[in-house]
């Protein structure tokens, strides 16, 4: 428990036309004081304002203090406050972070904004936005808690569905993101407040929370199935009572993309979304390019909801996309070729369906294969080329091509526009009980480059639901259908469209405990495109500013690494990251940070039972003569008939060892 005086320390900003109040401590009904940044337009006590809240863990001291002080000052400039909480047990927020996203939190939001609706200040309408977790926190408490004051939200890159949205069972398969969330989670929610901001009770604090660490990794793999934990905070479970508009933007080089389409589909009176080409950031701050001048968007939207302001915010349309045109397959893009659409309202799509002729070329006519077989088995670790999850590089196709089951169109004559979630359906048999089906849609330019439309994964014995899983039986056909991610991408004329098809898409899809073979009926492949309906081609402004981020000033360069390495000889291969954000100092408050993670996962050839994972995520936060190094090492191998994890906890203060604590579980494999 804090025990300074609650005193705030408040910097002027007077050019800006707005304060900014560094730390507020806002008290909850059970005694815990959560820590709020403000940002408080002026002469909102004489002429009250709407605000506008973000609800996270990731410190707004230190952790997105330079994405906040890009965003609030816009919008306190344009006379909306920003209010900016670290989670219970996060930041120099007071108590204990219980877990990831849970009904606590909401309860605690909905506490936050009653608080805010009631100050002088408010003018009792409040907004809700944030990113990712933020963004989930957003949609939940405004679809579960629904708070009377909230009016309207914006959410960007976050999950609908928490089961297959989140990544942990993309398809119902077992993602790779379980393990290394777990160490970078670990890490951050190990980090110490501010003693500057908490005062000389921060070192009880950060052993509070030390101590009180979840084991997320446990959690999860508690529940590998859509189970009741996955559901009650499933935004899709309760969309029938969804109360307030809500904006949602995501990008195709992101993992939430699925998200929208949701959105519009399940709230289609409330839902407006925007689908840009970036990865898992906010449309201003985006790469790949092009971004858009979203926070003046955010402004109309807030002036609109919160204001009643007249301006048309509520007359935009349903669905607004961005079309990708042929990018090349590098690994880091600055900025996509494309063009922007919109739907007024959004519908199902109408399908081009795809075949195998006699020759085993993709065409537009109905099945001309006889019933011709084809064996497939790929690599263990096919999947090299995937890229990472939330960025959404990828890399040259053909190096996963070489290893899948591969079709191809005739070049394109004329231009094929998708807009919506392609999917696949096969008939198959597999000689193994478990088994998972990779499935890629690539555009292959001239040169026989591959860019990676789309892909889809499907734990088999999630083919007809993730609520109740059933084994395959070996040699027994079935006919499966695999939805792959929505895309928004023109194939140009010229181009080739290429289905390929793998048992392994490894690092990012965990294997099953089989090396398993599929026997496919090729007659029975019908490939569905979702093609481009009725738009309108648009113009969305980029920002003026396309680099907005105030300067911080870099001790220690970042670096980021991703290779593979194979031992041949004995039929290993290992995967390797390390991402090195390098150490910066924020100008004001003085302090430093450094967050590195790094990753290692390998394979042995045909033996999936010998694949293994480690990931340690490290964090630094210091200022001259005080500093705390925090460090989460999970790891994760298995047996035929459970999963094998570790977490280790371990923390730094000036030099000393000042906690660390090591767990491990097995957890019994449910059905994959």
């Amino acid at each position: 428990m804090i025990t300074q005086p609650m005193q705030e320390n408040v910097q002027e900003v007077p050019k800006r036309g707005f304060t900014v109040i560094e730390n507020h401590w806002l008290p909850l009904t059970d005694g815990t004081h959560l820590a709020a940044r403000i940002w408080m337009p002026e002469g909102a006590n004489e002429a009250p304002v709407p605000a506008v809240l973000e609800f996270l863990p990731y410190r707004k001291r230190n952790g997105t203090a330079q994405r906040d002080e890009a965003n609030y000052p816009v919008f306190a400039a344009a006379g909306i406050a920003g209010v900016r909480v670290d989670l219970r047990g996060s930041g120099d927020s007071e108590g204990v972070l219980e877990g990831e996203m849970t009904p606590q939190q909401l309860l605690d939001a909905a506490e936050i904004i009653a608080w805010i609706s009631a100050q002088p200040w408010s003018n009792g309408s409040v907004g809700m936005w944030g990113i990712s977790w933020g963004g989930g926190n957003t949609l939940r408490v405004a679809g579960i808690q629904m708070p009377t004051a909230l009016k309207a939200v914006i959410a960007c890159s976050a999950s609908v569905d928490r089961y297959r949205d989140m990544l942990r069972y993309k398809g119902g398969a077992h993602s790779s993101l379980n393990l290394s969330w777990q160490a970078q989670l670990t890490g951050y929610m190990c980090r110490p407040p501010d003693p500057e901001i908490v005062g000389e009770c921060w070192l009880e604090m950060w052993r509070q929370r030390l101590e009180n660490q979840p084991f997320y990794l446990e959690d999860w793999l508690s529940h590998q199935r859509r189970d009741a934990y996955w559901r009650h905070l499933s935004i899709n479970e309760v969309f029938e009572q969804f109360p307030v508009p809500v904006l949602f933007a995501c990008g195709w080089s992101d993992s939430y993309r699925n998200s929208p389409f949701q959105l519009v589909e399940g709230i289609p009176s409330k839902a407006k979304v925007l689908i840009g080409p970036w990865g898992h950031q906010y449309p201003h701050l985006a790469k790949p390019g092009p971004g858009t001048d979203f926070l003046t968007e955010a402004i109309a939207w807030w002036n609109h909801w919160l204001r009643d302001e007249p301006n048309g915010a509520d007359k935009i349309p349903q669905m607004r996309a961005f079309i990708l045109d042929g990018p090349r397959p590098v690994s880091r893009r600055e900025r996509d070729p494309g063009y922007w659409v919109s739907m007024t309202k959004w519908t199902t799509p109408e399908a081009l369906k795809l075949t195998l002729n006699a020759s085993g070329t993709l065409v537009d006519r109905p099945p001309q294969q006889k019933r011709k077989r084809a064996l497939l088995r790929s690599p263990l670790d096919n999947g090299m080329a995937a890229g990472e999850l939330y960025t959404g590089t990828t890399d040259d196709q053909r190096i996963d091509d070489a290893g899948s089951l591969v079709f191809q169109s005739e070049v394109l004559k004329e231009e094929c526009v998708l807009l919506g979630r392609p999917s696949l359906k096969l008939t198959l048999s597999s000689d193994s009980p478990f088994a998972n089906i990779a499935v890629r849609l690539t555009d292959v330019h001239p040169d026989g480059a591959g860019f990676r439309i789309s892909y889809g994964v499907l734990n088999l014995a999630h083919r007809v639901n993730d609520s109740e899983p059933k084994p395959l039986v070996p040699g027994k056909e079935e006919t499966v259908i695999v939805t792959l991610d929505p895309c928004g991408y023109r194939i140009a004329p010229g181009h080739r469209v290429r289905l390929s098809i793998s048992t392994a898409y490894w690092p990012i899809i965990l294997p099953s405990p089989y090396d398993a073979a599929f026997d496919i009926d090729l007659a029975s492949i019908v490939l569905s495109l979702p093609l481009l309906g009725e738009h309108e081609l648009i113009e969305i402004a980029e920002p003026a500013n396309l680099n907005p981020l105030p300067a911080y000033e870099t001790l220690v360069a970042g670096e980021t690494k991703r290779c593979f390495e194979r031992d041949v000889e004995n039929g290993i291969t290992h995967y390797r990251t390390i991402e090195d954000g390098g150490l910066m100092r924020h100008p004001c408050n003085g302090l430093a940070e450094r967050e590195l993670r790094e990753e290692i996962w390998s394979i042995t050839a045909h033996d999936p039972l010998s694949m293994t994972g480690e990931c340690r995520s490290t964090m630094t936060v210091s200022r001259p003569g005080w500093e705390t190094v925090t460090q989460g090492v999970a790891t994760l191998s298995c047996t035929k008939t459970e999963w094998i994890i570790s977490q280790a906890v371990e923390a730094h203060h000036n030099g000393q060892k000042f906690f660390s604590r090591s767990r491990t579980k097995k957890i019994p494999r449910d059905f994959m």
